[in-house]
């Protein structure tokens, strides 16, 4: 039977968001229903709010989230009532080219809910934010959405690998292959930049350089693992980071801001033949020119990591043993616990700079 819970939608570009009651149906084949417990406020769920992503509104909010499997549809095996999960939108498909050549991080057909939730009040149907839409008591998801976690872990801390996190950590491990003894620079101490810096130190870092320009971020990163940092509102990042590597450039520079000039950066100031990792996530208007000779000259790679080229049901359960082991501090990334109607301020403190992650805890 299908159940009405409450959620929080984003009506229209730009307006405010607002509580209301949605209608969870019952699973269908190869779905399931998740009780969220925890979800974090994520600048992607902001740009759907302004219209960034489509204008597909109304959009049920929220994605970076943990909960326990309430039911699942005919066909699910994987998981089943009762199992913890992180919620992801990186659901395999197993059929297409990547996935058939062992590169499922890269599949080409990854999958959501057949079935849309929608408003009780009108029966519009409603948009989840990738997929998920995890701002709600319970959601409906595709059962592939749903990875099994040990439960041991706090569902706060557990939901943020559902997006920033893992895209920081993969951004540094899965996509830039920091080794044991690499130099490391990350422009841009955000959620995900400082998550690229954890992930650094996890991997085994020599130089984790870290380059924002607020000296908060900064204190942050330091927190996570930086062993240098550089303010580039007064400093030149380039010319610090060469000079913090023997004049050489880092091996890996991770760009977490999404911007040419910060990418333009992160390209000078890696090491002949280093790696340079965009994952900061850049909008539709912008274009970058570099002189084709520099590019050819420095060899190297250019790479652009989305998710942190992870593999859910690879990634997340070896995450959540290195938090449990206590050699990976996740708790670290939650400033604020809210409720559900405590979005709006949430979304409203991004600008400040004053929180790395708000978590709804339902």
């Amino acid at each position: 039977m299908a159940q009405e819970v409450r959620g929080v939608i984003a009506p229209g570009k730009d307006e405010p968001v607002r509580i209301e009651t949605i209608v969870v149906p019952d699973p269908g084949p190869g779905e399931a229903v998740v009780r969220v417990q925890a979800c974090g406020v994520c600048h992607t769920d902001l740009h759907y709010k302004q219209g960034g992503i489509s204008d597909d509104f109304p959009f049920l909010l929220g994605h970076e989230a943990a909960g326990v499997v309430e039911s699942v549809g005919e066909g699910v095996t994987d998981v089943a009532p009762g199992d913890f999960v992180i919620l992801n939108w990186r659901a395999v498909c197993g059929k297409c080219r990547a996935c058939l050549r062992g590169r499922p991080w890269y599949c080409f057909d990854t999958h959501n809910a057949e079935q849309r939730m929608t408003l009780a009040s009108t029966g519009q149907e409603l948009s989840p934010a990738l997929g998920i839409g995890a701002f709600a008591e319970k959601t409906l998801v595709a059962a592939g959405q749903c990875t099994k976690v040990d439960p041991a872990v706090a569902p706060q801390v557990a939901g943020l690998l559902g997006c920033g996190v893992m895209a920081g950590i993969g951004a540094a491990i899965n996509t830039g292959q920091v080794g044991r003894g690499d130099t490391v620079a990350v422009i841009g101490c955000g959620g995900v930049g400082d998550a690229a810096v954890a992930g650094a130190r996890l991997a085994g870092a020599a130089k984790i350089i870290a380059v924002d320009i607020d000296d908060r971020k900064l204190k942050t990163a330091r927190a996570m693992g930086a062993t240098h940092t550089v303010n580039s509102r007064t400093t030149d990042a380039v010319d610090a980071i060469r000079e913090l590597t023997g004049g050489f450039g880092a091996d890996v520079v991770i760009e977490a801001v999404g911007r040419p000039e910060t990418y333009r950066q992160a390209f000078y100031a890696r090491d002949l033949a280093g790696t340079v990792v965009l994952v900061g996530v850049p909008t539709p208007q912008m274009k970058l020119e570099l002189p084709l000779l520099d590019v050819f000259g420095r060899g190297g790679a250019l790479k652009s990591s989305w998710y942190g080229d992870c593999l859910p049901s690879r990634d997340f359960p070896m995450l959540i043993d290195l938090h449990l082991q206590g050699r990976l501090d996740l708790a670290a990334f939650v400033t604020e616990t809210i409720q559900l109607d405590e979005v709006e301020k949430a979304f409203e403190r991004m600008h400040t700079g004053d929180v790395l992650r708000s978590v709804v805890v339902l």
